[in-house]
C-alpha cells in the first residue's frame, strides 16, 4: 500500500450562517459565527487519513494563533506534518464562508499559502505506489514540481484545479486524474455546463484529455461523471439531508486518492469516494466533517 502525500493550502474557515446570501451591497443579520480547520490541501488529507491511508501533508502555516490551532488538529488525525513549515512573514491562509440553506459562498485569503515553493516539495521522497495530490491553492509553479517528482517516482497523480483557473504551462500533461466541478470544468473548457450529463461529456472531450487520464466531474447531489479514454461513467449520487457542502469536493479527492493508495480500480475509488462525500455534507466544518472508513463501509 502506498501513501498519499498532498501538498497544499491550510486554512482557518471563518463560518458565518444567515437565512440567506446578501445580494450585492446588501446587508443580512446573521445566525452565528464558527470557526474550522480548512483549507484544500489539509481537507484531502485529513479525508484520506481518516479513511485509513498514510498521509503526509506539504504547506506552511502563520506564527499566529490559527497556525497553532491547524497544527495540532493536524496532528491529531495522524497526518505526518514534517513538511509544514512555519512562515516567518505571511499570516496563516483564511477563508471567509457565508453558509445558508446549505449552500456557500467563499473568499479565501492565502496568506503563507502562497509560500510552498519548489524547495518545500523535496522534503519528501515519493516512491511508486504513492498517489500526490494538489489544488490551485498554492503556486503552480511548486505543483508542476511536485508531480514532476512523483511521476519520475512512478506515483500517481491527482489535481483538483480549484479555484478555477487556467493550466500553467506543462501542467495538464503532468496530471493521472483530474477532479474538477461543473463551474471549474465550464471554465477550463469554455462550454456551458448545464443539468444533462452529456453536456458535461462535451465539455471534457474539449479539454482534449489523453487516452491514459481520467477527467472526475462530481455533480453534488447528482453523484460524479468519470471519463477515460472517451468512454462516460455515472456515479449516482446518495440522497441525503445536507448540512453544509463545504469541503464536500476536497472529501471526494481524499477518498479517491486513499482508496488508489490502497490498490482500488479507479472506478470503485470514485464509487467510494462519492459516498464519503454524501456522509460529510451531513456534518457542519469542512475540515471536522470527513468520515472514517468505518462509516463509509456502513454507507457502502
Amino acid at each position: 500500500m502506498g501513501r498519499v502525500v498532498v501538498a497544499g493550502s491550510i486554512n482557518m474557515d471563518v463560518v458565518a450562517t444567515a437565512e440567506r446570501h446578501p445580494r450585492i451591497g446588501e446587508t443580512v443579520a446573521g445566525q452565528s459565527v464558527m470557526y474550522f480547520p480548512g483549507g484544500k490541501g489539509a481537507n484531502q488529507a485529513v479525508s484520506a487519513a481518516k479513511l485509513g491511508a498514510p498521509t503526509a501533508l506539504i504547506g506552511r502555516l502563520g506564527r499566529d494563533a490559527f497556525g497553532e490551532q491547524l497544527r495540532v488538529f493536524l496532528a491529531d488525525q495522524g497526518i505526518d506534518l514534517a513538511a509544514v513549515k512555519d512562515s516567518a512573514g505571511g499570516s496563516t491562509g483564511t477563508a471567509i464562508i457565508t453558509l445558508a440553506n446549505a449552500d456557500n459562498t467563499i473568499v479565501v485569503i492565502p496568506g503563507s499559502n502562497a509560500e510552498v515553493s519548489v524547495d518545500d516539495i523535496a522534503q519528501i521522497a515519493l516512491s511508486a505506489g504513492d498517489v500526490a495530490v494538489s489544488q490551485f491553492e498554492i503556486p503552480q509553479a511548486t505543483i508542476i514540481a511536485f508531480f514532476q517528482q512523483a511521476k519520475a517516482a512512478g506515483a500517481t497523480t491527482i489535481l483538483n484545479p480549484a479555484p478555477a483557473g487556467a493550466f500553467a504551462q506543462g501542467l495538464f500533461a503532468l496530471v493521472d486524474v483530474l477532479v474538477l466541478n461543473e463551474t471549474e470544468l465550464g471554465f477550463l473548457s469554455g462550454v456551458e455546463i448545464g443539468d444533462a450529463p452529456p453536456q458535461a461529456v462535451d465539455a471534457v472531450a474539449a479539454l482534449h484529455p489523453r487516452a491514459d487520464q481520467t477527467i472526475c466531474v462530481t455533480l453534488g447531489a447528482r453523484g460524479a461523471i468519470a471519463v477515460r479514454g472517451g468512454d462516460a461513467r455515472l456515479v449516482e449520487g446518495r440522497a441525503v439531508k445536507a448540512v453544509d457542502t463545504t469541503g464536500a469536493g476536497d472529501c471526494f479527492v481524499g477518498a479517491l486518492a486513499a482508496r488508489l493508495s490502497q490498490g482500488a480500480a479507479i472506478a470503485d475509488a470514485i464509487a467510494y469516494a462519492n459516498v464519503a462525500a454524501s456522509i460529510s455534507v451531513q456534518r457542519m466544518g469542512a475540515g471536522p466533517s470527513m468520515p472514517t472508513a468505518e462509516e463509509v463501509r456502513a454507507a457502502l
